[in-house]
């Protein structure tokens, strides 16, 4: 196979981008750098599409790998025929390699070997050439009567040969393709209740019934989970009849021999005792991968816009991890972060210290100037909120509060790194400071956590842990790398995720920045430890450096394109100056004024420019984009935390009301939106819109503002149905 031109088929895209990208990633580069600062080479292909193709080409490496050991193995067993051979190399995908690969395969002990060893193969090949042959089944099995060998009677020779033809048959890759296919076609996945009087969350599932062909990913992963669980019991329903009949009609070509009969019991031995399981089994796992990708693709989707949430900057804030018996922790962090103070109130059961806890807040807004409290959203959420709320009424300045997520806070609390950060502070304080710094840079704070334990997607504890990490750790990079990195202030579990840098890097970047103080200049990298040419290459573009000695540091122009920049400065009449003093925030009207005499638009005149500098377009426009704005945090364009000053309980909801909210996770079957109430609500994703919604994904993000109008009120279960295209 030609991997390049697989790779040009399947994506459609040019020779030269599959080309060059292949060679770029061959030679060593990360994603983050190839999507960035090598566009002319890659013709602007984005960091996802780089992402599927970098997955798809270890794929068929990892194919074509298996081939060559494949031919191998069958070749020193001096079986490989130039027709195997070719299959072989023509296989588009593993599961065909392994199929032709079966028949030769060492097996663990099986009947069909016990049947060989008391030398009864040449039996069964007798019986599969089916010739019209006289006398009866005892005449031609006769000859292969031995007592030492254990073979008795005639009726043990022909079950031996019966055995050896039903694991010929269920070997044969042709067979298992197609049965494969009618399962995925007409096979029906079945449960049925392990105890039909217990109430479980998977009562839906106690008589359930769906083509292989039509069931919903989330549907496999929850019965994937009631089966482990022992909740529900889980089969495959297969064509039985139609394939035995088929494998009947592909085994039997003469039907008048004397062996007929037997050849038809082998057959069904062969389907019922070793192909259907096996079958049921692959498609099983298919299924179950099929929906596993899935849902770690929604998994990246929602946990990227999570990560991206614009930071509230320059705040100081009183965030409170809320809590019944044991009390809501309260953490005071300055503009930067910096914690100030803590302490524990009892406003919830069964202290129920209320005014008391009210008077703690009070004072504490008062002292340190509070702009903000963030309120973790998990126990004892809603309860804590009512009084703040009842609280921050009656101050003389303007306090607001915001629920923020403290999905894995508890995990952080107690890991190795908040030890390090915190030594000398309780675990449960470092949850509230947890919750406060996600509110003035999620992104920064994120980092720290597994991003597993973050709290959006589905189902997470049931995929692939591997699969998983490694999807959303190419998440974390490719937002970290994004936003960009302050050498000034970046903790080595940020820094790890800026492209080129590993962990061993990382510190050794913070622990250079301790004993000489802040970074003036990207050069002085190269006398980071362990931090060579090649790493610098990828890192450097990716981390800023704010009133260093070049202003080209705080942005995100790559210190190989500095001398472009410079030049294209000096044509325009700018200086280095300007770019520190934000001058340059219409650089597009200066180039009109630069091609004054050539009327043409502003995308002819970036071109010719670029041709004179002897750089790329798209390399130009990046860096005007930089020019205009050094220094600029892509997440301001982001949607902003919703502020609160009151709260509502769910009573107060009714039919019809339209509400802002924000998306707090998305899944197949739609999206839950907070909207200031104990519980989120859920828009099905059959009124996400009036179009035909296929992804949910599509159409709403994490971390999304919108406007939901409440179609659905059960109070005592404390269930709200929510529509976002009744809006």
């Amino acid at each position: 196979m030609n991997i390049n031109k697989q790779l040009i088929k399947e994506f459609a895209i040019k020779e030269s981008q599959v080309t060059s990208t292949v060679k770029l990633i061959d030679e060593g580069n990360t994603i983050p750098f190839i999507a960035r600062y090598r566009k002319e080479m890659t013709g602007g292909l984005s960091d996802e599409v780089l992402r599927d193709l970098y997955d798809r080409l270890t794929y068929l490496r990892n194919l074509e790998s298996r081939k060559e050991e494949v031919i191998r193995l069958i070749d020193e067993q001096g079986k490989l025929s130039e027709e195997l051979r070719k299959d072989i190399l023509e296989a588009k995908v593993l599961q065909k390699v392994e199929d032709l690969y079966r028949p030769f395969k060492t097996k663990r002990r099986t009947r069909a070997t016990a049947a060989k060893e008391k030398g009864l193969e040449p039996l069964a090949e007798l019986i599969l050439e089916q010739k019209t042959i006289d006398g009866t089944l005892e005449d031609l099995a006769s000859p292969f009567i031995n007592e030492k060998l254990e073979v008795n009677t005639v009726e043990d020779a022909l079950n031996g040969a019966k055995d050896i033809i039903a694991e010929v048959v269920s070997d044969n890759p042709d067979y298992r393709e197609y049965i494969r296919k009618a399962n995925k076609k007409s096979g029906v996945i079945k449960s049925e209740a392990a105890d039909k009087e217990e109430k479980t969350v998977y009562e839906m599932y106690y008589e359930f019934a769906e083509g292989v062909d039509k069931i919903a990913n989330h549907r496999i992963l929850a019965l994937n989970r009631g089966e482990k669980e022992k909740k529900i019991k889980v089969r495959l329903v297969s064509p039985d009849d139609s394939v035995i009949e088929y494998l009947k009609k592909q085994v039997i070509r003469n039907k008048n021999t004397i062996t007929n009969t037997l050849l038809g019991e082998a057959i069904e031995d062969s389907y019922k005792r070793l192909i259907s399981p096996s079958i049921e089994r692959e498609i099983r796992s298919i299924l179950t991968e099929r929906a596993e990708e899935e849902a770690i693709k929604v998994f990246g989707k929602n946990t990227k816009p999570l990560l991206l949430m614009a930071p509230v900057k320059d705040v100081r804030v009183l965030a409170i991890d809320p809590s019944y018996r044991t009390g809501c922790k309260i953490a005071i962090l300055d503009e930067t972060g910096k914690l100030l103070d803590y302490t524990t109130i009892y406003p919830n059961e069964p202290q129920n210290k209320v005014e008391e806890s009210k008077k703690i807040i009070k004072e504490l807004i008062n002292k340190y100037d509070i702009d903000v409290i963030p309120i973790g959203n998990g126990t004892a959420s809603r309860e804590t909120e009512l009084i703040v709320a009842d609280t921050i009424k009656n101050m003389d300045k303007d306090v607001y509060y915001t629920i923020v997520s403290e999905a894995g806070a508890s995990v952080y609390s107690a890991s190795k790194l908040a030890t390090e950060e915190y030594p000398d502070i309780n675990v449960s304080i470092r949850g509230a400071i947890s919750i406060g710094r996600r509110l003035q840079d999620p992104l920064a704070e994120l980092v720290k956590i597994d991003p597993k334990s973050i709290g959006v997607g589905q189902y997470q504890h049931d995929l692939n842990q591997g699969k998983l990490g490694e999807t959303l750790k190419n998440v974390v990079e490719d937002c970290v790398n994004t936003v960009g990195v302050d050498l000034s202030t970046a903790t080595p579990s940020l820094l790890k995720y800026v492209s080129g840098i590993s962990s061993s890097v990382a510190k050794n970047i913070v622990k250079y920045r301790e004993e000489n103080g802040k970074f003036k200049d990207r050069k002085e990298l190269a006398k980071v430890k362990r931090l060579g040419n090649k790493a610098f290459e990828q890192c450097a573009g990716f981390l800023r450096i704010s009133n260093g000695t070049n202003p080209l540091d705080n942005t995100a122009v790559h210190p190989e394109s500095y001398k472009t920049t410079m030049e294209l400065i000096d044509k325009l009449g700018y200086t280095t100056e300007d770019i520190r003093n934000g001058k340059l925030r219409n650089i597009e009207t200066k180039i009109s004024e630069y091609f004054i005499e050539k009327e043409s638009s502003i995308e002819n005149q970036i071109k010719s420019l670029a041709d004179e500098l002897n750089t790329g377009v798209p390399t130009l426009k990046d860096i005007i984009e930089e020019l205009k704005k050094p220094g600029r945090d892509p997440r301001e364009e982001m949607p902003k935390p919703i502020f609160r000053s009151d709260v509502l309980k769910m009573e107060d909801l009714k039919l019809d009301m339209i509400m802002t909210g924000t998306v707090r996770n998305v899944v197949d079957f739609g999206a839950f939106i907070d909207i200031g109430v104990k519980q989120d609500g859920l828009v099905h994703v059959s009124e996400l819109s009036d179009k035909f919604v296929k992804n949910a994904t599509d159409f709403v993000s994490v971390g999304d503002e919108v406007d939901v109008k409440i179609i659905g009120l059960d109070i005592e279960r404390g269930k709200i149905s929510l529509s976002i295209k009744q809006v």
